[in-house]
């Protein structure tokens, strides 16, 4: 049977739910039913691309790392050289909670209200950002979670380089240096080229800016502006915009500091908030 096709082009999330039918591989469900199933999966709680609802492949049917960036290739998410060669370098599995399938193409929850995004927003974002994640270049995660996406970011700027993971859990900071320190990229933690810090990530981490490339893991009702502000003149961030419907932004700032905006997919993501708030689960 042939592999269906990764979607081209992005529907905003609210033409999805005025549609009574959702497609998938061979049949067509109503997109109530469809929700109800990932609201009531435990690895579906946030930060996947919405306009799809559906995993790239099923359950945990791979169990290798390299099959996984190999799927993703197939499916059109990734389409650069630099960005397979560093997920395959990072095992997804290194970075994911205890007894749960790694590969699995879904979000997982990693305590604190708190998730790892699905393989195929990783991808995506590596893909945005790849050209702002070149060696010697500043890179900033905000809500960096595990550490995955921060250490790919390490290994793509490399030790002249600089990444930045934020994460207000310091529980989360601790954990997600145990994991680097397993990873390829333990090396760049060793030598400071990588660093996790617990902070509000809405603030930034002023003191490796500007950044070439800013990557945030959560979902703002805004786009914050120290974020704006430590973003470097060509430089690049992805943050998911949005309550109830949210979109992955792409901001690019111009030379002369001035950004433009436009919008990639409709996302999923988890709520970008204070400490707080995130531990009462709002």
């Amino acid at each position: 049977m042939p592999l269906p096709p990764a979607f081209a082009y992005a529907r905003p999330l609210k033409h999805l739910l005025a549609s009574t039918l959702f497609h998938n591989r061979t049949t067509s469900r109503s997109l109530l039913a469809q929700s109800a199933i990932i609201t009531s999966s435990t690895f579906l709680t946030g930060n996947f691309r919405s306009s799809r609802m559906q995993q790239y492949w099923p359950g945990n049917s791979i169990n290798k790392n390299k099959a996984m960036v190999e799927n993703l290739q197939r499916y059109g998410v990734i389409s650069s050289k630099k960005v397979a060669e560093v997920m395959e370098t990072v095992d997804r599995a290194l970075f994911v909670p205890d007894g749960t399938p790694p590969y699995v193409d879904s979000p997982m929850a990693i305590g604190y209200n708190a998730t790892i995004s699905a393989p195929h927003m990783h991808a995506m974002c590596l893909q945005l950002l790849e050209q702002n994640l070149q060696p010697g270049m500043h890179a900033l995660d905000v809500g960096s979670g595990t550490g995955y996406l921060t250490a790919c970011f390490a290994l793509m700027v490399g030790p002249e380089g600089r990444a930045v993971g934020v994460e207000h859990i310091p529980e989360l900071v601790s954990s997600s240096m145990e994991n680097v320190q397993k990873s390829a990229a333990a090396p760049l933690l060793k030598d400071g080229s990588l660093s996790v810090h617990a902070a509000d990530g809405r603030k930034g981490w002023p003191e490796h800016a500007p950044y070439d490339a800013i990557h945030v893991g959560a979902a703002a009702q805004e786009i914050p502006q120290p974020l704006i502000d430590q973003l470097k003149p060509g430089g690049r961030m992805v943050i998911p915009v949005g309550n109830v419907f949210q979109d992955l932004k792409v901001i690019d700032k111009n030379s002369d500091g001035s950004v433009s905006v436009r919008t990639e997919t409709s996302v999923r993501y988890v709520p970008l908030t204070s400490r707080e708030a995130q531990l009462r689960g709002h």
